[in-house]
């Protein structure tokens, strides 16, 4: 032991060290009831209260879904699982093109344009209203193509048209605990 000597340098800060990651990412669970055809409630976002048919589960907890748009207005869209009920009530989804699915459940397909900062000059332009973005033709054919499909099964089955397009409410003596969807 004595002929370890004692370093005359201390640093006056001590280094940064890096956190160790107590998590580990693990794949998301799926509950039973989220199978492709499964028409499902929406709970929040834009379209809370529409039924809307699920489509494809992607990756981390993510759903791919349709109202169809034609039924009750609802695009193509990505829902969050926890934040929809899903009902016994399905729709065949054999017919859909799988071409079009697998582009949709890309992350590319959704990311948003970067856009270019606003200069003084559109920041200071008074009496212009901001002009409204156009829809990409893309997804308007991949929304008709998917939606094609789905509506030709869905008018096979009485009465699920109609029940597509009406919207989920709850009334004050209801309990949502207590009801079998």
């Amino acid at each position: 032991m004595a002929d370890h000597k004692m370093s005359k340098y201390y640093p006056a800060e001590e280094d940064a060290q890096m956190k160790k990651a107590r998590k580990t990412a693990h794949p998301t669970k799926y509950r039973a009831s989220l199978a492709p055809g499964t028409v499902l409630i929406l709970l929040s976002g834009r379209f809370r209260g529409k039924r809307v048919i699920l489509l494809r589960q992607l990756s981390q907890g993510v759903l791919l879904i349709t109202g169809p748009f034609k039924s009750n207005g609802v695009p193509l869209r990505r829902v969050n699982h926890r934040y929809v009920i899903a009902t016994s009530t399905t729709v065949d989804v054999a017919g859909v093109d799988s071409d079009v699915l697998d582009r949709v459940s890309n992350d590319e397909y959704w990311s948003r344009e970067k856009k270019e900062g606003k200069g003084e000059d559109e920041f200071f332009k008074d009496g212009e209203l901001a002009q409204k973005k156009e829809t990409d033709p893309q997804r308007i054919e991949d929304q008709k193509k998917v939606d094609k499909a789905i509506v030709a099964n869905i008018r096979k089955v009485p009465n699920l048209e109609a029940y597509l397009s009406t919207s989920f409410s709850l009334r004050g003596d209801e309990k949502p605990h207590e009801m079998v969807f």
